[in-house]
């Protein structure tokens, strides 16, 4: 099912590097949740759109999509 995705729809896996970990001492203490801090942390670092409906990721200087 995954690989189907990733061919139909030209998605990309993003690893967790160790840049994004780093990365995520430079983020306010917004937003609680630490997978969403990291989604946050590698759309800041990779200059991408982040697909959320969670308002809280808003807040931070990011591009997002609900």
């Amino acid at each position: 099912l995954i690989q189907t995705q990733i061919e139909q729809n030209g998605l990309i896996i993003l690893p967790v590097k160790l840049e994004h970990i780093f990365a995520l001492s430079d983020l306010p203490a917004i937003h609680k949740d630490p997978f969403d801090r990291i989604l946050i942390a590698q759309a800041k670092m990779e200059s991408m759109v982040l697909v959320s409906e969670d308002k809280i990721m808003r807040k931070y200087n990011i591009e997002t999509i609900e």
